[in-house]
């Protein structure tokens, strides 16, 4: 089975930058959040009862990349990830009562089901920055994104928390608050990482 890289954070972090920087160095087999191809994601963002539909469309989505980048024999690079969508996004959502608990079961359900018969990722970038930084990433993309710059401080604590049940040896966290979007220096980090256990 082929080794998976997710790269993790809050919307706004630069996550897809980096997984397409990543990608014109190395010859990875990539799979990203796909804003504008999902059904449910511009009606989520206009009428909040489309909100369980567009989480569980987005898990089903995640669980079926990883199954599709498990089979390639490259290593594999996932822009968020099913982890991501599970424990930071609808956490979110179900705080903010986009989702009511009825519905959060649902989704809870789906994703311990699926991270049992799928294994955890091999190795989980997380990428820290300011809400400042965050908020002038948002403000210039043409994305559907329905959290904002606001919920960054809380979708890290739902992070946090999740991140103290990952081993430390499959966990790299880099500060790219002082990055440019072409990331160099995370860049180095990462490829050295990922030759050093890979």
């Amino acid at each position: 089975m082929t080794k998976l890289i997710t790269i993790i954070g809050p919307s706004g972090v630069g996550k897809t930058s980096l997984v397409h920087a990543l990608a014109q160095i190395e010859n990875f087999a990539t799979a990203y959040e796909q804003h504008t191809e999902r059904p449910f994601q511009q009606l989520a963002k206009q009428d909040p009862k489309y909100i369980f539909a567009n989480q569980m469309d987005y898990l089903i989505l995640r669980a079926e990349q990883e199954k599709e980048l498990r089979a390639s024999p490259k290593i594999g690079l996932m822009d968020g990830g099913l982890d991501l969508d599970f424990h930071g996004f609808t956490r979110l959502f179900l705080s903010r009562n986009l989702l009511n608990q009825n519905e959060f079961d649902l989704c809870r359900r789906f994703y311990l089901l699926t991270r049992e018969l799928l294994p955890v990722p091999e190795l989980i970038v997380r990428l820290k920055t300011d809400e400042e930084t965050v908020a002038g990433r948002l403000s210039r993309r043409k994305r559907i994104n329905i959290a904002n710059a606001d919920d960054t401080a809380q979708f890290n604590s739902y992070l946090d928390e999740w991140l103290t049940s990952i081993p430390s040896q499959q966990l790299l966290e880099l500060d790219v608050s002082t990055e440019s979007l072409q990331y160099s220096n995370s860049m180095n980090i990462i490829l050295d990482t990922i030759r050093q256990k890979f």
